[in-house]
């Protein structure tokens, strides 16, 4: 696929970069070859083949999903300059 000027300038935009004149030939020849590239990768047979998350065959290693803290959710509040009904309180900033 090959990319002209408009289109370079269009996916630019888009892209909140800033291509030089100068350089939209370069800009356009690299990009064409990207979605070339894709095209070809687009022509692989994937049948069968399942989707992987990581492109080696690992675990992830998590920790278990625990509660190791105590709740001091009311000690906490006490000590707030404003709380009320579990809502810390705090001066509007926003008219």
């Amino acid at each position: 696929m090959s990319l002209g000027k408009t289109e370079v300038e269009y996916i630019s935009r888009l892209a909140a970069i800033a291509v030089e004149e100068n350089e939209v030939d370069q800009v356009a020849a690299k990009l064409s070859n990207i979605l070339d590239l894709f095209k070809q990768m687009e022509a692989a047979d994937t049948e069968g083949v399942d989707p992987m998350a990581h492109p080696l065959d690992q675990v992830q290693r998590l920790r278990a999903d625990v509660v190791t803290e105590v709740d001091q959710h009311e000690k906490l509040q006490s000590i707030a300059p404003s709380a009320e009904n579990g809502l810390y309180l705090v001066p509007q900033v926003i008219e």
